[in-house]
């Protein structure tokens, strides 16, 4: 008669593994298989941390419409660590190979399509008479003090493709000591200035006493290691036309159409005639986003010199002033 209690081969060997894989570790398999027993199953909820998710949105103010605008500037939060869980693991890599780098590239690609395709949650998501009320309430926060963004940039090229594009040359062979001071000259500081005196904002302020000495220190630990850099090294015949396209890719994702998708909200809330209104944080928004004043290219050697002098200007053409078909390629 088979005696029911008996385990089947595959559970004993699997108890030997686990048994092997304690004692090498100087522990008792029996008692971590105790604390299996006492265990509650997981949960979905308590796996994703549900309740605690949901009630990180705290508005300010009783206008609906600013859960919306917490909500989704969450979400992008979320897809900017994804990007940098990727960016990280090329910066980590010792041996990068081609294909590697291809997937990792693709990733953080879907990621930003997902956010520039979202983005009309904020562009026809809020009502404008709502968003004009309750920004008022924010002051002087902005989302220009993501400080996962600005990592992002980091992780991506070097430093110099950063710095104001009037200064980039001059700091085109700089080395891992030029990190601090170039800090000073990065082209997102003169966006965070007062439109009246053109002095830093209190946006920019509160955002350098918090994350200054995060950035320099990435930048520093990225100096080697940032995505152009890897892509550089790579052997000639490892450079792709695929990976060539998708880094192509990533530099209009992330520094065309995500600034613009930006761009098209704030000329759908903030413009207005005669005067523009300012962003919640002060940023001269009109300066700062259209891609054509930075002309801000992660990759320069993948971009002809008439690409990148027409940086950003068919998007501007198909999405914002309507001059060409909605079928144009951005």
């Amino acid at each position: 008669m088979a005696n029911h209690d008996a385990f089947d081969s595959g559970v004993l060997e699997r108890l030997g593994l686990l048994r092997d894989k304690y004692a090498a570790m100087g522990q008792d398999l029996v008692s971590y298989l105790d604390g299996l027993l006492h265990a509650d199953f997981p949960t979905y909820w308590d796996y994703v941390n549900l309740d605690t998710l949901l009630s990180l949105q705290h508005p300010v103010t009783p206008f609906p419409d600013e859960e919306i605008f917490i909500t989704y500037h969450q979400i992008t939060e979320l897809y900017f660590k994804l990007s940098l869980h990727e960016l990280r693991q090329i910066h980590e890599a010792v041996d990068m190979d081609a294909s590697s780098m291809l997937t990792k590239v693709t990733r953080v690609n879907r990621y930003f399509e997902n956010l520039v395709s979202s983005f009309d949650i904020m562009v026809d998501g809020l009502d404008r008479g709502q968003f004009l009320k309750f920004r008022m309430s924010l002051l002087p926060s902005s989302g220009f003090q993501s400080v996962q963004y600005r990592l992002v940039e980091i992780a991506c090229t070097s430093m110099d493709r950063l710095v104001h594009q009037e200064l980039r040359d001059n700091h085109a062979e700089h080395g891992l000591d030029d990190i601090e001071e170039m800090f000073d000259a990065l082209y997102w500081r003169r966006g965070a200035t007062e439109l009246a005196t053109g002095e830093p904002t209190l946006t920019l302020k509160q955002f350098e006493a918090k994350y200054r000495g995060k950035i320099v220190d990435f930048a520093e630990n990225r100096f080697y290691t940032n995505l152009r850099k890897k892509w550089l090294g790579l052997p000639e015949d490892e450079q792709t036309d695929a990976l060539k396209e998708a880094l192509r890719n990533l530099d209009e994702l992330v520094n065309v159409h995500w600034p613009l998708s930006h761009y098209r909200s704030a000329v759908r809330h903030l413009q207005s005639n005669p005067v523009d209104i300012a962003a919640t944080g002060g940023t001269n928004w009109q300066q700062y986003l259209p891609p054509r004043f930075q002309s801000l290219i992660f990759f320069p050697e993948l971009w002809t010199d008439q690409e990148k002098a027409d940086w950003g200007k068919k998007w501007v053409l198909t999405h914002v002033t309507h001059h060409s078909s909605p079928t144009s390629k951005s």
